[in-house]
């Protein structure tokens, strides 16, 4: 397939959740969408509850987007999901499998609304960014198939194992559901989903690998995180001097490994060799408190605070510590090297697959005590020598700036969209390093 050199690609990206005024998911829908509109002809199709905020952000109704209003069927899921989710941010793969019941009618109305324009050859590409979750198949994949406009689907994202030794935070996570998770391979729309996509973006390898052995090749690795230079535009100066100031970020649960980044830096804290900032909150702080106890001014439970704060307060740091064991992105390993903080993080799923020893530390994935062992070793080796953060910093902001900006992410995206067009060109590599 060929279209004129001298204009642009007409895409139209289906991004269901895509919200510039929101985190997670909905910010990926949007600003990767929002990056793509800088390259090619993009209208974006996108579900009612994002409309306002496409218009407070200035696009126009009609021009740039759609927004497709399927509340009959995802109002009520949602009331569903929040019930059965057992707690706020929990339950993750139970809200997936709601989303997958509900999200079909969303595409069957794009359908409605954009079928004549696909099968007129108005798109060059149709490209469903989100959901992410590679359990929400696409009903309209065939359907685009047999108009002969590529079907681009993902990054997809999401299922990473939960790692041996971590039932308890698993229970605690309410995931449940996790524990038979991987039905959703027998589910016959899925494989047709796949089957009828001109590429398949993976935005981990362990997404990359679920998929089916026919499907691998026209599979590309492409992490859905990106960085906003203009939301991050401080640079650390990771320091020499005593005390090491470490920085973690985020939910405060069990999986994300504050309690272990604590009994791995104790000694350390309590001595004056090291301080810690944790930023976020949730329902293990009471408990975490009352471990830093002993630590006193050592530590600063900062809570939960807006953007501009937070970048402040890790662009003070030395390193982000970050000992999660299970994060299918990892977006705050890459927020933290946009401003120059090396990441020490845990070497499993989406940390492990951002990191590597040019511009991070990892640690082997093991047991509690496993991890906290190996991170109290590093801790104690940066608090003797911690010239080589410096180092690791400017590669880490060099990394994020060559790589994972929205912009450059969206100019790896055009990459699969040629091949998309030209599949007997070389399969496209869209991250190296």
């Amino acid at each position: 397939m060929t279209f004129p050199s001298d204009r642009k690609l007409r895409v139209l990206a289906i991004a269901e959740a895509a919200n510039p005024e929101w985190v997670s998911v909905p910010l990926v829908g949007w600003s990767l969408a929002s990056a793509l509109r800088e390259h090619a002809d993009v209208h974006i199709v996108t579900q009612i509850r994002n409309r306002d905020a496409f218009l407070r952000a200035g696009l126009k109704e009609g021009t740039d987007f759609t927004a497709i209003d399927s509340e009959a069927f995802a109002k009520p899921a949602w009331k569903l999901a929040e019930k059965l989710r057992m707690g706020e941010g929990k339950g993750w793969t139970m809200v997936q499998a709601i989303n997958a019941l509900s999200y079909p009618w969303f595409e069957r109305l794009v359908w409605r609304a954009f079928g004549d324009s696909i099968k007129a050859g108005d798109w060059d590409i149709v490209h469903r960014i989100t959901p992410l979750s590679p359990t929400i198949a696409s009903p309209i994949a065939a359907k685009v198939a047999k108009t002969n406009v590529p079907f681009v689907i993902g990054p997809l994202n999401g299922g990473v194992p939960w790692p041996k030794g971590f039932e308890a935070e698993r229970r605690g996570e309410k995931e449940w559901l996790s524990y038979v998770r991987s039905a959703y391979k027998l589910l016959p729309n899925r494989t047709a989903t796949l089957k009828h996509a001109s590429v398949i973006l993976a935005g981990s390898r362990h997404t990359a690998s679920e998929v089916p052995e026919q499907f691998q090749n026209k599979t590309l690795f492409l992490p859905e995180n990106g960085i906003d230079p203009s939301r991050f535009n401080l640079t650390a100066s990771p320091s020499t001097d005593t005390p090491l100031r470490g920085v973690f970020v985020g939910r405060l649960v069990p999986y994300k490994g504050a309690s272990m980044l604590l009994n791995a830096a104790r000694d350390l804290l309590i001595s004056g060799k090291m301080v810690l900032d944790i930023v976020g909150d949730g329902p293990q702080r009471a408990e975490l408190e009352a471990l830093a106890a002993p630590m006193g001014d050592a530590v600063t439970f900062h809570g939960w605070k807006a953007h501009q704060e937070v970048q402040d307060i890790m662009a003070k740091a030395d390193c982000l510590t970050f000992p999660s064991i299970r994060e299918f992105g990892g977006g705050v390993v890459l927020e933290a090297m946009a401003l120059g903080l090396p990441p020490i993080v845990v070497d499993y799923a989406g940390p492990g697959e951002l990191v590597s020893d040019a511009w991070g530390y990892k640690i082997p994935c093991g047991s509690k005590t496993e991890i906290e062992r190996d991170l109290a070793s590093l801790l104690t080796d940066l608090v003797a020598d911690p010239a080589p953060l410096a180092t690791k910093g400017k590669a880490a902001k060099a990394r994020v700036d060559s790589t994972f900006t929205w912009d450059q992410k969206a100019r790896q995206i055009l990459r699969a969209y040629d091949w998309a067009l030209d599949p007997t060109g070389p399969t496209p590599s869209l991250i190296t390093g």
